[in-house]
């Protein structure tokens, strides 16, 4: 029996997931996750009905908490369907007596704070410890459209101690700290923070630092207000003393409710010790998940032989350091872990950099095996993944020609200007040479220079030589060898054109 109501509650539990849910506990019982919702969750109940065991039931309401923290578990999964779980743990007497409601004919009757059943989404960056105001509705009081709503607490003296003792995250800021959220006041689902337009805090009598709008670098785009916890610890009495919160708000039609929380807070070097230590996943589990991947679908008309994975962060252009991804996406490409989780403490947006869908802390997990392939290779930018699970290095034509570069082989012949022809005339000399215009500009200067800075015109041709005059008429006699062949060709130094010196 109890086996019975147990594998009814899951099934409950499997029908309220979202898409991201059922992907997740699909793939980590190795089922496949692709298709609409409505398939996911038919496949998702057949595999709890069948497949029923200890770690599925763990799953399931892990899954099932991750989305509903503070809901009862299994009692939370027993409301009728349709039934809201912020409603279903108020239909009690109990629980209306415990909120102060009077009831008629079964129909609560409205309070002036409804806010109690609010949930606020849970935050990586800030772990609660205790609820110093729970979340209480923004009521405005006329119909100004400037609304001024006051809040009292308390702090107890050992409340008090643990931010005095807490360490600072830097100067001047403490770890553990007295914040204050405010969300819309909808009691279905999870909220998440939302400032309402206006707002202003003056925490006794002083106005606290409310964070300020991101600036927009595109036309026509109105800058965004990061909503975030606001820390009103260094305006507090830290004491027994009563504390005194007045929010201004602006009155546009929407219902906020304002919450006060004393919480401990993280920093991205706490959270990346926290992944390390509780979401890794190991090299065979990935290596099973990229045989998933690439296993031969007979639907499919192109046969899949391998993925190509960068080893290069889409956040920053760098050489991944600690690979991270989401398990809900359905890719293999890794970001780094470091970054990622510095990028959200400044700006928190838990978005996957290379698919744009939500990254949530809890659904990260560090790439056990591309971890050591990192380890293996120091030059590679990107990889294959092939269908065996084993993976081999992608290089590209730059690091080709810069490997022919490093050998010691030259890629054309190589002509020695000093060696002489067959015909006794220099290199320099020959206008078919390879060397052409190179050699004979270097036989130029070196010509040059042996003549104390005489400089030899290889240009010129034999009719302005011969205008130039190839030397004095007396310089030379007729003879009968002269007479026989014509006398050498000179040049405006008196240097014999074809008998240039190269060395």
């Amino acid at each position: 029996m109890k086996m019975a109501a147990e594998l009814v509650e899951a099934m409950n539990m499997v029908k309220s997931f979202r898409v991201s849910d059922l992907q997740t506990l699909l793939a980590s019982m190795g089922r496949s996750k692709s298709g609409l919702k409505q398939d996911l969750v038919g496949r998702a109940l057949q595999l709890v009905q069948t497949e029923y065991s200890p770690e599925l039931l763990k799953n399931v309401r892990q899954l099932y908490e991750s989305r509903f923290p503070k809901a009862s578990g299994w009692l939370a999964a027993r409301r009728p369907e349709g039934v809201p779980l912020a409603y279903a743990r108020s239909t009690s007497p109990a629980a209306g007596n415990a909120l102060g409601a009077d009831y008629l004919n079964g129909v609560g009757k409205p309070s002036p704070t409804p806010a109690a059943e609010v949930k606020l989404v849970s935050l990586p960056f800030y772990q609660t410890l205790e609820t110093l105001m729970p979340p209480t509705e923004l009521v405005a009081q006329n119909s100004d459209k400037l609304q001024d709503s006051p809040c009292v607490f308390e702090l107890t003296q050992s409340q008090v101690e643990q931010i005095r003792n807490s360490s600072e995250l830097r100067a001047g800021i403490k770890s553990v700290q007295v914040v204050l959220r405010i969300c819309y006041t909808d009691t279905i689902g999870v909220q998440e923070d939302q400032y309402p337009p206006n707002i202003a805090v003056k925490v006794n009598q002083s106005y606290c630092h409310v964070p300020g709008y991101y600036p927009s670098n595109k036309p026509g785009v109105e800058p965004r207000r990061p909503c975030r916890p606001i820390n009103i610890t260094p305006w507090l009495h830290l004491s027994t003393t009563s504390n005194r919160i007045n929010v201004t708000w602006g009155n546009f039609g929407k219902r906020y409710c304002v919450a006060v929380y004393l919480v401990r807070v993280f920093t991205s070097a706490e959270l990346f010790s926290q992944l390390k230590h509780l979401s890794v996943e190991s090299p065979e589990r990935c290596r099973e998940r990229i045989q998933d991947k690439l296993r031969f679908d007979p639907e499919s008309e192109i046969a899949t032989t391998g993925l190509r994975v960068s080893l290069i962060c889409p956040l920053v252009k760098m050489r991944l350091g600690v690979p991270c991804r989401v398990l809900t996406c359905a890719h293999l490409q890794c970001f780094d872990a470091v970054f990622f989780l510095q990028m959200n403490e400044k700006k928190p947006t838990w978005t996957c950099p290379v698919c744009d869908k939500p990254a949530p802390f809890e659904l990260l997990t560090i790439d056990g095996l591309l971890s050591e392939i990192l380890k293996e290779t120091e030059d590679v930018e990107e990889i294959e993944y092939l269908t065996d699970g084993s993976w081999r290095p992608i290089r590209d034509e730059k690091e080709r020609e810069k490997e022919r570069e490093r050998s010691n082989t030259p890629d054309y012949p190589v002509l020695d200007i000093c060696s002489p022809e067959a015909n006794g005339l220099s290199p320099a000399h020959s206008s078919t040479s390879q060397t052409g215009k190179s050699a004979a500009s270097g036989a130029t200067a070196t010509a040059g220079g042996a003549a104390g800075g005489a400089v030899v015109d290889l240009t010129l041709d034999s009719s302005s030589e011969e205008e130039d005059g190839g030397g004095p008429a007396g310089d030379s006699e007729d003879t009968e060898d002269s007479q026989d062949s014509p006398p050498p060709k000179r040049g405006r130094y008196g240097y014999d054109k074809d008998l240039v010196t190269a060395y």
